[in-house]
Formats: C-alpha cells, structure tokens, sequence
C-alpha cells in the first residue's frame, strides 16, 4: 500500500524501498484495513523526512495511531477527550453525531435545542430525538454547532457533499506563485492547528528536527488534555493573529481552520505566496475546499459518521482509532516535507492540501478486511517526558528509534522564532 500512498504524494517513485514495515497484517480491527493504511501513512512520512533506511512496525502504528489513550501524567489517565455529549443520539428517523468538546460547540447545541446551559445528557437525547436527522445537522451548523447525520455509503455517494469529497485527491500539491530556492536549514513550522490531523502534522515534524511554533488564540483555548497529547516536540504560545513577522520568519505554514475562515487576515495560500514567496503551505480541513460543505466545521468522527463509515463498522460504530486524523496528519507532514524539497531545489511558492473526507473516501476505496485483529501491548512503544507517559513517534531511521525533543507546555513559549 506505500506504494500507492507514495504515487500521491508524488515522491520519487524509487523511495519506497527504503521501507521495512514489520508487524501483524491487523494490530487495529476493522472492516476497513485501517492497519494497512495508517502503517503507509506513517511510513510515508518517514520516507520524507529522510534519505536513509526508515522502518515502521505495525504494533507501533496502532499505538500511534490511536496516541490518545496512551496519555498519562504521573500515570493516571486524564480521562477520555470526548464530551458527554459527543456521541451518536437516536433522532426521529435515525442516527445524528454530536461534537461537543468544546464548550461553545456545546453551547450551541443546547441553544438549538431549546436547552438551559445546564442542560444534561438526557434532556438533550430527549431533545433529539424529535427533530429529524438532516433538519437538526443543517440548524446546528447554522447555529455555530458542530454534527453530522448517520448516512449510508449510497446515500453520502448520492449527495452533492459526498460527491464533491469523492472527487477530492488523497493529496494534492500544487505551485501557487514563483519564488527563488531557499536555503537549507533547520525548518520553521508555524503552527496554527488543532484536533488532530493538523498536530499530529506538526508534532511529526517537530520529531524529525523542525523547530515549531504552535500559536492559539486567547479567546479560544485549548482543552488541556488534548494539548497535552498534541504538544510533544513543539513550542506553544498564545497570540492575537494576525502573525505577519511570524509568517515572515516561518518555511512552513500549517493551518487546520475551515477554507476561507483565515482569507480577512491575508492567510490565503495565494495571498501568501506574494508577501512570502517560498513558503510552503499546508492546509487541512474536514470537507475540502469544494462542494456546499467546503466551510462546515467538521472533525474525524463527524466525517465517519456522515460518509458511511460509521454504519458499516456497527450500528453505528467507528473506526478502531480516529485515522481520518492520524493518517491525514502523516500524509500532511510528509507532502509538506516534500513540498520543502521541492521548493529548495526548484523554487516557488508550493500548497500542500488534505481533507478528512478526501482521506475517508480513499479508504473506502479499498478492499474491505476481516475485522479481526492481534492485540497490542503499548508499553514498548511509549517513552517518559517530565509527568508525562505519552506514544513515541513512530518508527526507525537508520535503525534508530524517535524521541520527543521536549514535554508538552502549552502556552509557555514567546511567539519568536528560536535564533
């Protein structure tokens, strides 16, 4: 499968023989060979960031892939990141996936609801189940909320989202003005993601030497567990945009807001490439760039739910780990990382983008598997950083294994670039 992962993100076609994978076909039950994808993810984004011998093992690749319930600090588990309230809830007519995680995605879905603040679980089940699946995902993301209704494969093929995400490419790079070669160096990731493709990015190449900068607005915080998880290897600041002297100082800017949402403060990739030609930028989102849900919000578990995914892993169910994400977030690090290649050799201003539902409709593409899979002992694959017990990064270079270059701190760093 690197193979095929490779040929998408244009790599030289000889490099996937730099790649041993060793391991169990399936260390992550499912219909869908989620073991096979998200291991070539990973495997994609070690062939880029080096030259040398890189290896993976799929027992590693189901622990990262899944890092999330591996966190502990002084080793009690921080308890789960998922809400409540974000979880499949029966409507009238079927099935909806509510995002709550964050407060004002929360908020907004009790006010839709016709609920106090302090509305509970099951005064808001109750409330669900009177509306219609479609009606309630339209006003709840007209209302600032975060869902998606439960469809079937036909159905989301027969839609004109899930047609639009169906013709999305698993990624796509593409030149967007000129610009001379930059030096070499150590790179300069300015980070303005969260949850969880665009930190896995990030965090990705923080591992393979890159100095990142991960900045998070003061009136949207970050939840701290999830920053924890997400902030190995990183700096983490809290700024105001816009960042000009920033973006002025950055190789790579990587952003994971909905398309459009960042054009008022001059962050288009074209905009970019004529205030700061050179840079490579990197943009992840749910629904991709076209088609009418181009500007919905949307995270990993909403897309399964709306794709189809959800209902053929159960009834509904999901994915053994949230590999829209992951894997989107691999195969980000490694276009971006490419995309650097590129630009020192040949120049220009290049674009790298991924979409979650572009991800979900490549799996879906592929042979379905036997669900059944090897159980996995973590403890080998995870290492100690000051409180925290948190999944390595994946994989071997040269035979070594990867380590965090720093503990998470969120918010501890100055929004400067190291000299």
């Amino acid at each position: 499968m690197i193979e095929q992962v490779w040929a998408e993100l244009g790599g030289d076609p000889a490099a996937p023989s730099r790649l041993t994978t060793t391991g169990p076909d399936r260390t992550l039950g499912s219909r869908f060979p989620v073991t096979a994808f998200g291991t070539a993810a990973i495997g994609a984004a070690l062939l880029a960031a080096s030259d040398r011998p890189v290896a993976i093992d799929t027992r590693q690749a189901a622990v990262v892939l899944r890092s999330e319930r591996h966190l502990r600090k002084v080793g009690v588990t921080p308890g789960s990141l998922f809400d409540p309230l974000s979880a499949f809830h029966r409507t009238a007519d079927g099935w909806i996936r509510l995002h709550a995680n964050y407060p004002w995605h929360a908020e907004a879905a009790r006010r839709v609801l016709g609920l106090t603040a302090d509305a509970g679980l099951d005064e808001v089940r109750a409330a669900i189940g009177t509306w219609e699946k479609v009606p309630l995902e339209t006003a709840l993301h007209e209302a600032g909320g975060v869902a998606a209704a439960t469809r079937t494969e036909a159905e989301w093929a027969e839609s004109d989202a899930g047609a639009a995400a169906g013709a999305l490419p698993l990624v796509e790079r593409r030149v967007v003005g000129e610009a001379a070669p930059r030096p070499s160096g150590r790179l300069r990731v300015l980070d303005l993601t969260r949850v969880i493709a665009g930190p896995v990015a990030t965090r990705t190449l923080a591992a393979h030497g890159a100095d990142v900068l991960r900045i998070d607005p003061p009136h949207r915080p970050e939840i701290e567990v999830q920053a924890w998880e997400t902030l190995p290897g990183k700096r983490s600041a809290v700024a105001e945009l816009p960042l000009e002297d920033l973006v002025a100082g950055a190789d790579v800017l990587v952003t994971g807001y909905r398309p459009g949402s960042l054009d008022r403060f001059g962050l288009t990739p074209e905009d970019l490439a004529e205030r700061h030609p050179g840079l490579v930028v990197l943009t992840l989102s749910a629904w991709g760039h076209t088609g009418p849900w181009a500007r919905r919000r949307g995270f990993d578990s909403l897309v399964q739910s709306a794709c189809g995914i959800a209902l053929v892993e159960g009834d509904p169910g999901a994915l053994p780990a949230q590999v829209l994400d992951h894997a989107t977030g691999y195969l980000g690090a490694a276009g971006a990382l490419l995309a650097v290649a590129a630009q020192r050799r040949s120049g220009g201003t290049h674009h790298v983008r991924l979409a979650l539902a572009g991800t979900a409709a490549h799996l879906q593409r592929l042979p379905r598997t036997d669900p059944d899979a090897v159980d996995v002992d973590p403890a080998p694959w995870l290492e100690s950083l000051g409180p925290f017990t948190i999944a390595s990064p994946p994989g071997t270079v040269d035979g070594r294994r990867l380590h965090w270059p720093s503990e998470p701190d969120y918010g501890g760093a100055t929004p400067t670039w190291l000299p």
